[in-house]
């Protein structure tokens, strides 16, 4: 399931400043407008101590939710989901993998969403529940 949303308040910062502050604007603005949805923010930039990482986790409703953001200027060379590709979804199973250890609850329900934010005119936040899921027979 997809979700669109122009977002009018925040600019992005300039493209002289790099793609890091860039990155980390779209992570706030991310996190902004999934609070505004009535997500709760549980972490951000979890790094698993054996490796993996996770830029948000979060809670929707009684779902736990492992958010990866990608955020570009345009889409002139893709949509930001397509940088999700295998080597990436792997880091974010094994930081999602490593929090649900920590949680030891083997019953919650959770999923791998995709946020992302277009730093066009307007701003543009895109929600992409389930982008991708464990491979069978993955355990945690």
């Amino acid at each position: 399931m997809t979700n669109r949303v122009s977002i009018f308040d925040w600019n992005p910062p300039d493209s002289s400043k790099g793609h890091l502050a860039l990155g980390q604007w779209g992570e706030d603005l991310a996190a902004r407008h999934l609070k505004r949805r009535g997500w709760k923010i549980l972490r951000r930039n979890f790094r698993a101590p054996g490796g993996g990482e996770v830029d948000l986790v979060c809670r929707d409703g009684d779902t736990l939710v492992f958010a990866e953001v990608k955020t570009r200027r345009s889409e002139e060379m893709g949509r930001p989901l397509d940088a999700v590709d295998g080597k990436k979804q792997r880091l974010i199973r094994q930081g999602a993998l490593c929090w649900l250890r920590l949680l030891e609850m083997p019953d919650i329900t959770f999923r791998f969403d995709v946020i992302e934010v277009l730093a066009t005119d307007p701003v543009e936040v895109r929600v992409i529940e389930s982008a991708f899921t464990l491979p069978n027979p993955l355990r945690y």
